[in-house]
């Protein structure tokens, strides 16, 4: 696993310290007063568990978070939730925001904090539900549901980690992050649940049937894949990770949204996200290292 301790920054402390608050506000909205949030010991996982580990790294949230959503879209009730209930055509950006947030309170937070913030969402989804184009009735709430967000967020996130941070995690240790994210989706109210990468595997290769492309599937691509960026400052970072992102996909998945092959490109994607990587590490242990630091004098 890549560590930041000890590397040589490229950066000057000022560049790494401005580029540190432009990655931060990616995730955090000044508007409303957010802030990092504090890692806990005592919350839903620990320091020792296997997602404290993965969801620490930014370019792999990012990228799995993409490739995430583009899968999510393909089930034709979740995105109904999304299509009838959030207001992500006007505010992308805010949407993805809040779901980053809410997987740094639920891994980092303290347990209350954590429990909170679950129970929020549970409460939300029970109010929603529809009817498909098809006229078939859903609830948001649905098990099942669920089931397929989950899974398919724990498949991209991990995925994101062992590209660009642990390439040669152990298959115990990503087995262990399916069952320690279990918890999670049983306080959220999914069901069936992967406890393990082959349990995640077959489930997503069960509920594939059932996936479908239309027109509103692709208005969501669409939107994902060319929203504008925050900041000039991430306009490169939200580039590289918009297609590493689809370069992660599964094969099946790219053909069903008809998105271009990845082979002719994938070695200048792999090669720049993993430079980011690598240059997002030093900059936050950069700016960790001068926050630690006793004053001068």
């Amino acid at each position: 696993m890549p560590r930041a301790q000890g590397l040589p920054s490229p950066l000057g402390r000022a560049a790494q310290r401005a580029i540190a608050r432009q990655v931060v506000a990616m995730f955090n909205d000044p508007a409303k007063g957010e802030r990092p949030v504090i890692r806990q010991p005592d919350g839903l996982f620990g320091p020792e568990s296997v997602a404290w580990r993965v969801h620490g790294d930014v370019v792999g949230m990012l990228v799995g978070g993409v490739s995430g959503l583009l899968l999510q879209m393909l089930h034709p009730a979740v995105l109904a939730g999304v299509w009838d209930h959030s207001n992500f055509r006007a505010d992308m950006h805010g949407r993805l925001r809040r779901t980053a947030r809410f997987i740094a309170v639920t891994t980092y937070g303290g347990a209350e904090e954590a429990t909170r913030a679950i129970e929020r969402v549970r409460t939300i989804h029970s109010h929603l539900g529809g009817t498909l184009p098809t006229g078939e009735p859903y609830r948001v709430s649905d098990p099942e549901l669920l089931a397929w967000v989950h899974v398919t967020e724990c498949w991209s996130f991990l995925n994101g980690w062992i590209r660009y941070g642990e390439p040669d995690m152990s298959g115990p240790d990503q087995d262990r992050y399916f069952a320690e994210m279990a918890t999670m989706g049983t306080m959220l109210g999914a069901d069936p649940l992967p406890r393990s990468r082959l349990e995640a595997r077959r489930l997503i290769d069960r509920m594939r049937p059932a996936l479908r492309v239309d027109d509103r599937t692709r208005e969501v691509a669409r939107l994902v894949l060319s929203q504008p960026p925050a900041s000039r400052a991430t306009a490169p970072i939200q580039t590289l990770t918009l297609q590493a992102g689809v370069e992660l996909l599964p094969l099946w998945a790219r053909r069903m949204h008809g998105l271009p092959s990845p082979l002719l490109g994938r070695p200048m994607v792999r090669a720049g996200t993993m430079g980011l990587a690598r240059t997002l590490r030093w900059t936050f242990a950069g700016v960790r290292a001068a926050e630690a630091r006793p004053p001068a004098g």
